[in-house]
């Protein structure tokens, strides 16, 4: 029985075009009035006289014999060794989305006879760059990473980390994965530029902030602000994570005076979030009648998109003070107020806290159902982000107020944890 053309072992790119042009029964001739590439081009290349022949040649005979790309490229990649025609392989591989020759050509360019190690990595890392498809960015990155690393070239694994770390940290269920691994990048900040510096230490403390490592978050952002003397909006964001930051660990004072720096720059969310941050303060320290005029004033001046911050502020105080009946005004006003699309790991936690004030408020009115619908939903919240702590403090409050109620879990109530419980399993990493 014959042996198919897919099943056999070639060992130059010659013996590709000429097992194949063979069984397709085409002369030499009549392959280059197919392909357009002369016939002694041809000839030399199938005898291995012309050991790098140009990749657009190759791709016109291989297109005119049906050849598979994977199959031609992996040959051609045996000899080749121009770093510019590796680049060109690399983007056509990417193009064709196969990892494992995007892998092979990537390290073929990296151990390039024609570049010395720095300047190989150097090429790679720069087209990596432009790449639009951020899957094999980030496979890239991981192949400098580890190529550097292990050829002694700290400058690319620094690079090449804090891009992986900026891909990964955009995963909102990943986000204790990808700060553990950013945290890697400490040991080889000094070999990045003072701009990657000030990404990473602002980037850093944004994610430290929506994981709640609060002390972590206050250093990395002061270590960017002591970088970063221009206006950014990526400094601003980063200030307000630090002054938060503050605030959730009851350091008012600082939060105070670095309100009035804050406050200087020149960003439309700038100034509404001071304002609401000193409402908080006040809040805070339980100077509520001054708080509570200072977040009414937020609520009906603030952006929708904010709005639900000062919802929940206002619902933490009313509940201290005892006024179900602003609890109940707030809540009827839930599709008035809570307009905007969570993007952002606080978003979500937010609306996690909102959902729990929410059951908590029908728990203690009597309305068992809705407190319970409330938790599941505080729950998908929290899920959204991996926030496992507060998931389980959902479930250990819904399971509390079941007790509290005298009530068994009925087959509705498991109906609905179930559900919860699934969405939670498909939705997690």
């Amino acid at each position: 029985m014959e042996e198919s053309v897919s099943t056999l072992q070639f060992t130059t790119i010659g013996d590709v075009i000429k097992r194949y042009r063979e069984q397709a029964n085409l002369s030499i001739t009549q392959l280059a009035n197919m392909s357009g590439v002369h016939k002694g081009v041809i000839s030399k290349i199938e005898l291995g006289d012309t050991k790098r022949p140009e990749l657009r040649t190759i791709k016109a005979i291989a297109h005119v014999l049906e050849i598979p790309y994977q199959e031609i490229v992996e040959h051609y990649i045996d000899v080749e060794k121009r770093v510019e025609a590796l680049k060109e392989l690399l983007m056509e591989a990417v193009e064709f989305s196969n990892e494992p020759l995007v892998s092979k050509v990537a390290l073929k360019l990296l151990e390039s006879p024609q570049e010395d190690t720095y300047n190989a990595i150097k090429q790679l890392y720069l087209l990596t760059e432009n790449l639009a498809d951020t899957a094999f960015k980030l496979m890239l990155y991981k192949i400098i990473a580890r190529y550097a690393r292990e050829r002694g070239v700290p400058p690319y694994v620094a690079k090449s980390l804090l891009q992986i770390y900026l891909i990964e940290r955009l995963d909102l269920k990943q986000m204790e994965e990808s700060f553990k691994a950013g945290e890697e990048i400490l040991h080889y900040v000094d070999f990045l530029s003072q701009e990657e510096r000030i990404i990473y230490y602002f980037r850093m403390g944004l994610q430290a902030f929506a994981i709640k490592r609060y002390k972590q978050c206050i250093e990395l952002c002061e270590a960017g602000l002591a970088l970063e003397t221009t206006q950014t909006e990526l400094k601003a964001r980063a200030y307000l994570a630090m002054i938060n930051s503050y605030l959730l660990t009851e350091n008012y004072e600082a939060v105070e005076s670095h309100l009035v720096f804050y406050e200087l720059l020149d960003y439309s969310f700038v100034k509404e979030s001071a304002k609401l941050t000193r409402a908080i303060v006040k809040a805070r320290k339980k100077e509520y009648n001054i708080a509570i005029p200072m977040l009414k004033s937020c609520l009906e001046e603030i952006s929708e998109h904010a709005r639900i911050h000062v919802i929940n502020e206002l619902l933490r105080v009313y509940f201290e003070v005892g006024d179900t009946e602003l609890i109940s005004e707030l809540l009827t006003k839930e599709e008035q107020y809570l307009v905007f699309d969570a993007k952002t790991p606080y978003k979500h936690s937010s609306l996690g806290e909102y959902f729990k004030y929410k059951g908590n408020f029908y728990f203690n009115t009597g309305k068992f159902d809705e407190g319970v619908t409330s938790y599941l939903n505080s729950m998908l919240a929290y899920g959204r982000i991996n926030d496992h702590e507060e998931i389980t403090k959902c479930m250990s409050d819904l399971i509390a107020s079941y007790v509290s109620y005298g009530k068994g879990i009925d087959a509705l109530s498991t109906q609905k944890l179930k559900q919860v419980y699934n969405e939670l399993i498909d939705s997690s990493p």
